[in-house]
């Protein structure tokens, strides 16, 4: 957090940062640490969309999740012969369910865009000190900062964080199936040495969105509630 600003020649600003104790989400994130995260997420919904667009902020449109559940398909088959994944896993989102997660209209909110393990700093005692790199946010799908913190903090904490939040169902599990469409995506294309990302930190983030949440199991979408709050996981 900055605590002082000013110039220091002309046209140079600086800026003094408070040090926050703490390490990267690689230290679990507990029970207060998701109810950080669900003041994070909440934080970001009540900032009004136009506001943001004013100070610069870009607003982008929310990506298909069928194309994408087709690209995860066929990288999953590529993991498959690697002995890195069971692509049989991917049945789980079949094309009816992909087109029921399809982003909600007007429903764009304030997007952190990156909140990645190294973005997160965590403390000790499993609390969120603080999130760095803001220069990716964006007006857009909430469900992208669900799906990113099921990569950082597993699935279960990122749902719960979201539910937390007032978040329903459908952007929870939408979310859900983002984050584990790009893990088998960005880990195939790390074998075929089109991505030079670390692969323990690739098979960790696969494995943290591939966990099972209760949620998925026990909803059922109707159009009329979908976006009500989730059951918490």
């Amino acid at each position: 957090a900055s605590v002082a600003h000013g110039e220091w020649a002309p046209g140079l600003a600086y800026t003094l940062d408070a040090r926050i104790a703490g390490g990267t989400a690689g230290q679990q994130v507990s029970a207060l640490g998701e109810d950080d995260l669900a003041g994070l997420l909440s934080g970001l919904r009540e900032v009004p969309a136009r506001q943001a667009g004013t100070l610069g902020v870009p607003r982008t449109a929310p990506r298909s999740l069928e194309a994408l559940r087709r690209m995860a398909a066929h990288a999953a088959e590529q993991l498959g012969k690697a002995d890195e994944f069971d692509p049989a896993r991917m049945a789980q989102l079949a094309g009816p369910a992909a087109a029921q997660l399809a982003a909600q209209p007007n429903t764009a909110v304030l997007v952190h865009h990156g909140l990645t393990a190294d973005h997160l700093v965590v403390g000790a005692d499993g609390r969120v000190r603080g999130v760095l790199g803001w220069g990716e946010a964006v007006i857009g799908d909430p469900a992208e900062d669900i799906a990113s913190l099921a990569r950082a903090v597993r699935s279960p904490a990122a749902v719960r964080a979201a539910t937390l939040a007032g978040y329903g169902a459908r952007p929870c599990l939408r979310g859900l199936w983002l984050a584990r469409c790009d893990t088998v995506i960005r880990l195939a294309e790390r074998l075929e040495g089109r991505d030079d990302t670390p692969l323990p930190l690739l098979r960790t983030e696969l494995r943290h969105a591939w966990e099972a949440i209760l949620l998925e199991r026990v909803t059922e979408f109707r159009d009329d509630a979908a976006d009500g709050p989730a059951e918490e996981p």
